[in-house]
């Protein structure tokens, strides 16, 4: 836990399918109990992404399961679309950039940085096959070599 940051919950699967140009923190907007959910790790990123709507960033498809010892009835819904806090001049930024060919907004992961659950948004331009094919062809040779080098000491 460095710098008061506890890492929730990340998308591991968006490493892997995009390439990340740009990343960026923002706050988001929750209901609830919802941050007690969250600090339980009860979040899944897998499907969600962001869109500029209104000059207003927004998440979608985040999955934020009911806090388990809460009322049921009264929890917000779990894929519900979430505000992100940002300044203005990010999301214009930003909205220009994801309108380009091929760029979408994704989130990296979610963490408590003070006490605020804080996500990290990426600006991402998906790989093709052979691009997937490669990445996981340099990280076994970087295994590799790393393997040989602690066997040669």
């Amino acid at each position: 836990m460095a710098d008061g940051i506890k890492i929730v919950a990340k998308n591991r699967k968006a490493r892997y399918e995009y390439a990340i140009d740009d990343t960026l923190e923002a706050g988001i907007v929750l209901q609830g109990s919802e941050v007690k959910s969250i600090r339980e790790g009860r979040i899944s990123l897998q499907e969600a992404f962001c869109r500029v709507e209104n000059g207003e960033m927004k998440l979608f498809n985040c999955h934020i399961a009911p806090y388990s010892h809460g009322d049921a009835a009264t929890a917000p819904d779990a894929t519900r679309t979430r505000k992100l806090l940002l300044h203005q001049s990010e999301i214009r930024k930003w909205e220009k950039a994801s309108q380009q060919q091929g760029y979408t907004i994704i989130p990296l992961m979610v963490y408590f940085r003070n006490g605020y659950a804080k996500i990290e948004i990426g600006l991402a331009k998906g790989k093709k096959l052979h691009d997937k094919r490669a990445d996981v062809a340099e990280k076994e040779a970087k295994r590799r070599m790393e393997q040989l080098s602690r066997q040669n000491y």
